[in-house]
């Protein structure tokens, strides 16, 4: 009764609840679940440290990580769990209880965000333990930087630039980058980053979506990664990046299709759930680009957010033809 009474105990704190499904799915790392609980790394590692003594969870390490996940086998000292012994009376207990919780904002945020982490996995071509995959030298960055060898010099506008990751990658290829942000915080923070990583070709300003600090037509790129779905107008936006590209510049645009996850507002400060991908390439046509193109960018089944990958041309001005002079 003092183990059971000990183990009721552990799993009446809600994190961990959170913590057991998440493994209940996928086996992950520290760093993962503090991205997916949003609970600082001290709190997920005491956590799981609990649940490991309890007999609940077990540890591997594999490929240089250290993945944890339930418990293959429920240890008669230590009270029942199993992920192979599912039909203990604790664990149907905790399956009736997750599959009830599965409409709750926090279960949707974290099942979300964990399919956030096996998109990142996938796409970075990363083994987390499982050695058939790997492939020396396979690399999304090496590719995108060998796609970034057959562009000519460009001058290029990183419109809502964030922390600056993806300034640093254009600026790899591009004659000069001008990152944007509302933010002086972060500006700061990718200051700091390009000067470790001793980038010369940035500039760092401040600046709205909707009002940038650039002349007319001074960019032949004009990119926006996910930073129209935070834009109170997206349609100012989108005008305002078209007015700083050369006739004949190209609008970049990845956002997220149109989804059902409200609790982005609140965590992430997003005003627009996505577009759909029509609306996103009226968008762009209502903003005086051709030759939109709208398609996926990166999809993870089971995952609600798909990222959109949309371009389009800025005309040359119409050139109006002289009259003919009129016969004397």
């Amino acid at each position: 009764m003092r183990r059971a009474s000990a183990l009721f105990r552990l799993l009446a704190d809600g994190t961990r609840l959170r913590l057991l499904r998440v493994l209940a799915r996928e086996r992950v790392n520290v760093t993962e679940l503090t991205g997916i609980l949003a609970v600082a790394q001290s709190g997920v590692s005491r956590h799981l440290g609990l649940l490991k003594d309890a007999g609940l969870v077990t540890e591997e390490r594999e490929g240089g990580y250290v993945y944890y996940r339930l418990a293959d086998h429920a240890s008669p000292a230590q009270g029942a769990s199993a992920r192979g012994a599912t039909g203990t009376p604790l664990w149907a207990l905790l399956e009736a209880q997750f599959a009830d919780s599965a409409a709750e904002p926090a279960v949707r945020e974290d099942d979300a965000r964990l399919q956030e982490v096996l998109r990142h996995r996938k796409e970075n071509f990363e083994t987390h333990g499982e050695f058939r995959q790997l492939v020396p030298g396979r690399s999304w960055a090496a590719w995108a930087r060998a796609l970034g060898h057959l562009l000519p010099p460009l001058d290029v506008a990183d419109i809502g630039c964030g922390e600056g990751y993806l300034t640093l990658e254009a600026a790899r290829w591009a004659r000069t980058v001008v990152a944007i942000d509302r933010s002086e915080a972060v500006l700061e923070r990718a200051k700091a980053l390009a000067g470790r990583r001793r980038v010369p070709n940035v500039q760092w300003k401040k600046g709205d979506l909707t009002r940038l600090p650039l002349a007319d037509a001074t960019v032949d790129v004009a990119l926006l990664s996910q930073a129209l779905h935070h834009a109170p107008d997206p349609e100012e936006a989108l005008a305002e990046a078209v007015r700083v590209l050369r006739p004949g510049g190209r609008l970049l645009v990845l956002d997220l299709r149109e989804h059902d996850e409200p609790w982005v507002r609140t965590r992430f400060g997003d005003r627009w759930l996505g577009f759909s991908d029509a609306a996103l390439g009226t968008l762009l046509r209502d903003a005086g680009v051709r030759d939109v193109r709208v398609q996926v960018g990166a999809r993870q089944s089971g995952d609600p957010f798909v990222v959109l990958v949309a371009s389009g041309t800025k005309p040359a001005p119409t050139k109006v033809p002289r009259r003919a002079a009129k016969a004397s």
